[in-house]
């Protein structure tokens, strides 16, 4: 077991940073949120939810280190980037985050990459996860990469919807896809924390389910009552292209093994959508 010394979760504000600091919380392990502006809505939640605000910028290499100094693991994920100039500020910053854990001897990089980014898919958000995750293990790092599947988080998109819900996406509708709750992310990471004898090394893809796009609008449609089909257009991106040609490998059963509690789509809606609903 990892000593009780506080993690640094850099985005804890947003999805799985957020994920990650509410489970280390629960677990009663102490947590530094990096937050650039800690009068932000999101920030004050932390605070409320008993997570210390640090105040850093990731274009701020002084901020990070000195935000790890004493840390006993650090969580590092970067903003989703589509164009030339945030996929090269994503680098940067994933590069500089795991610079400060280098060089301030952190015993414990936690680091979220992505499915399949270890297998050249020509996706340019899948290759800079890539690129840092080479830099981690250039530097020899004691670290566990986690590489979630496609967000159930991302289909909440259609949540809202009048008579009819309609998925309007560029995607074989009889190619399976696997999603995972960012929920689950931070489960994952937490248990890294925890354990890290065990999970140091470890690259782990992370899935909770695997459906058809179809089978995704069947639950939407019992889940919430509201008739829900999908509308498919033509694929033409590459992140699409690699869906249907080949998409994420998670090992379910396995991972279902490690944390049983594990969310379906289905229980995923539910939690989120049901109360609404009714």
């Amino acid at each position: 077991m990892n000593d009780t010394g506080f993690v640094l979760v850099i985005g804890a504000t947003g999805n799985q940073g957020g994920a990650t600091a509410r489970e280390l919380l629960a677990r009663g392990r102490p947590v530094h949120a990096l937050v650039r502006d800690p009068d932000k809505p999101a920030a004050a939640e932390l605070k409320e939810q008993g997570a210390i605000l640090v105040r850093g910028d990731l274009d701020d290499p002084a901020s990070l280190r000195t935000a790890m100094t004493g840390a006993s693991g650090v969580f590092s994920v970067q903003a989703l980037a589509f164009e030339p100039e945030t996929l090269a500020a994503e680098v940067r910053q994933g590069k500089a985050v795991a610079d400060a854990v280098a060089e301030t001897g952190v015993p414990h990089l936690v680091y979220s990459s992505v499915g399949g980014a270890e297998r050249a898919t020509g996706i340019d958000h899948f290759e800079t996860k890539a690129e840092i995750e080479r830099h981690i293990r250039a530097l020899g790092l004691p670290a566990t990469v986690l590489r979630p599947a496609f967000f159930m988080n991302n289909l909440l998109h259609y949540a809202e919807a009048g008579d009819e819900r309609i998925l309007e996406l560029p995607v074989d509708p009889e190619r399976p896809m696997q999603f995972v709750a960012s929920d689950d992310i931070g489960h994952f990471a937490a248990d890294a924390f925890e354990n890290p004898a065990h999970h140091t090394g470890r690259r782990i893809e992370l899935a909770g389910d695997e459906l058809t796009f179809p089978q995704v609008a069947e639950i939407y449609e019992r889940v919430t009552g509201t008739p829900t089909r999908l509308v498919t257009v033509p694929i033409e991106e590459r992140m699409f292209e690699w869906f249907a040609e080949e998409g994420y490998e998670a090992d379910i059963p396995a991972l279902r093994a490690e944390h049983p509690g594990l969310l379906t789509f289905e229980e995923f809606l539910a939690r989120r959508l049901a109360p609404a609903a009714s």
